[in-house]
């Protein structure tokens, strides 16, 4: 009984595992085709009609506290759409909202909005050369330079302030909405005149 279990839990793990490659494969395969590509863009835009409430006609957020999808990588927008599907990411307004969408629609909202362009928002000039260097020492080894991040690392730069100290004061006091460990690390010294520094920074970043 308990092998059979067992069995059941690798069978299922390595189901995940599958549709996750499936999907990213599926991505890469629209990407390496122009014609293709622009018809997942414009496909993303109508299985988006759900998502502009709270992150924008153009994945630039309405709502200050909740982040913009414009500009991200889709890869890694992807993987948090699946995140949420399988309940990784907690959400109960997002998980309801992702498990009815299909397979191929989810492809197209990330590739709709990685295509996206971000637009900087206005910050305190005072305190961004502040920002830099606490960015520069504490988070530039993983964000990138230019804060973009890549497939596996969320893009910072044009994020709005609000947004931006909600999160990374999350991973500092480790209140369990946001579990990173490296984050937890990176973030544990910050003060709260910190955080704020550093999103003045971020947020005018193109």
């Amino acid at each position: 009984m308990r092998a059979w279990i067992l069995a059941c839990g690798l069978l299922a793990a390595c189901g995940t595992v599958w549709a996750q490659s499936s999907a990213q494969d599926r991505l890469k395969a629209i990407q390496a085709d122009p014609a293709a590509l622009k018809s997942a863009i414009e496909a993303g835009k109508k299985a988006s009609a759900f998502c502009v409430n709270c992150h924008g006609d153009d994945g630039i957020s309405k709502i200050p506290e909740v982040p913009n999808l414009g500009g991200q990588n889709p890869a890694f927008l992807l993987e948090q759409i699946r995140k949420f599907g399988s309940g990784e990411r907690k959400d109960q307004f997002m998980q309801g909202l992702i498990k009815v969408l299909k397979d191929e629609e989810r492809v197209q909202i990330a590739l709709f909005y990685g295509n996206e362009t971000v637009k900087p928002s206005k910050a305190d000039m005072a305190l961004v050369p502040r920002g830099k260097d606490l960015y520069t020492r504490l988070c530039v080894r993983c964000h990138g330079e230019a804060a973009r991040g890549d497939a596996t690392i969320a893009r910072l730069a044009g994020q709005q302030i609000p947004y931006l100290k909600v999160s990374i004061t999350r991973y500092r006091d480790n209140t369990g909405v946001r579990n990173n460990q490296l984050m937890s690390i990176a973030t544990a010294s910050l003060k709260n005149d910190d955080i704020t520094a550093i999103a003045n920074y971020l947020t005018q970043l193109p």
